[in-house]
């Protein structure tokens, strides 16, 4: 079992940048897949990125890729999500999640763990 607990939210303006950070608790971090998704006012919870527990497997969604960066810190129990030329788009509460498995998926309801979200909101 593993609680996370999401930071680094806040405004920004089209074309900055923000750095999200996950703290990761619990035993054996590294055997899970941390992932990031994202869900707008209205909208169904989004998949952005994420990572298996070794990186040796990234997923990134296709309306993020070649901005986003996921990254890991195992050592320190960290996840990291760096987001660049943000857009209006990107708006949206940010929620930390985690999966038991090897295995990286993109699909919501495979993630058993989440956190509480952080917010971001991106002006035009």
């Amino acid at each position: 079992q593993v609680h996370l607990v999401e930071s680094g939210g806040g405004l920004a303006q089209t074309g900055e940048s923000l750095r999200l950070s996950c703290v990761v608790s619990g035993r054996a971090v590294e055997k899970y897949v941390i992932g990031w998704f994202r869900q707008a006012p209205g909208s169904e919870r989004e998949f952005v990125a994420a990572r298996s527990g070794n990186g040796d497997s990234t997923f990134y969604g296709d309306s993020v890729k070649g901005r986003f960066t996921i990254s890991r810190d195992n050592a320190q129990n960290r996840v990291f999500l760096q987001m660049n030329n943000l857009k209006p788009e990107d708006t949206g509460v940010y929620y930390c999640a985690a999966r038991q498995s090897r295995t990286v998926t993109l699909t919501t309801d495979l993630y058993g763990y989440w956190g509480q979200g952080t917010q971001v909101t991106v002006s035009a």
